[in-house]
């Protein structure tokens, strides 16, 4: 088996080479979910860290993933992660969910960073920090990276307890999206205070309606 890509830290390099000194990283997880928060990170890495194996977190195991958790919040500069939740995602869109979550997790660090790499395509609205959107940042930036795995471990764990209050749907094993288990669940019981009602795939629509 060939080894996981690491990320790297060429862009947070070109970008310190500018003068800035504190380059965040910042990414979102749970854009695509039937059910629960949109969660984004923002981590701030010192210039000489090394902890090996960051890499983007979909191509890491729950333990390895735990493991690094542990080690990013320890060794950050500063970290933050912030959540928003299904009433919002409903009111505003997913889209601007995901990136106000992202404005929230930036805006709560400390110390403010001089700039910010956002992964994916778009900027973030509202931010006073200059930034640079980033395809694929999180198999290209440590700081990205980083934020992805913050991100998506609180995700994770924040699901492992709602599935411990309400375990009609199985957020333990799909952590809210929309597998064929979960859809039926929903079929079941209906949606509950953490489903994303303007999220009705078609496949729920026939069950529902049939």
């Amino acid at each position: 088996m060939s080894p996981k890509p690491r990320a790297t830290r060429t862009l947070e390099r070109e970008v310190r080479g500018f003068g800035f000194v504190h380059v965040a990283g910042v990414d979102e997880v749970g854009r695509g979910c039937l059910a629960g928060p949109v969660v984004a990170a923002a981590v701030v890495l010192p210039a000489d860290l090394r902890v090996p194996g960051i890499t983007d977190s979909k191509a890491l195991t729950p333990d390895q993933r735990d493991t690094l958790f542990d080690a990013i919040r320890r060794k950050a500069l500063s970290w933050h992660v912030a959540f928003v939740d299904a009433a919002d995602i409903d009111r505003i869109n997913i889209l601007r969910a995901s990136l106000l979550a992202m404005r929230r997790a930036v805006e709560a660090l400390t110390p403010l960073p001089g700039f910010v790499l956002v992964d994916g395509h778009l900027l973030i609205p509202e931010l006073l920090i200059p930034q640079r959107p980033v395809i694929g940042g999180d198999r290209r930036s440590t700081a990205i990276a980083a934020a992805s795995i913050l991100a998506k471990v609180t995700r994770d764990r924040w699901m492992l307890e709602a599935h411990a209050r309400d375990p009609r749907y199985g957020f333990d094993h799909h952590k809210g999206y929309a597998t064929p288990e979960h859809l039926k669940a929903v079929a079941e019981f209906g949606y509950s205070t953490l489903h994303r009602r303007s999220f009705r795939p078609p496949s729920l629509f026939d069950t529902i309606d049939h």
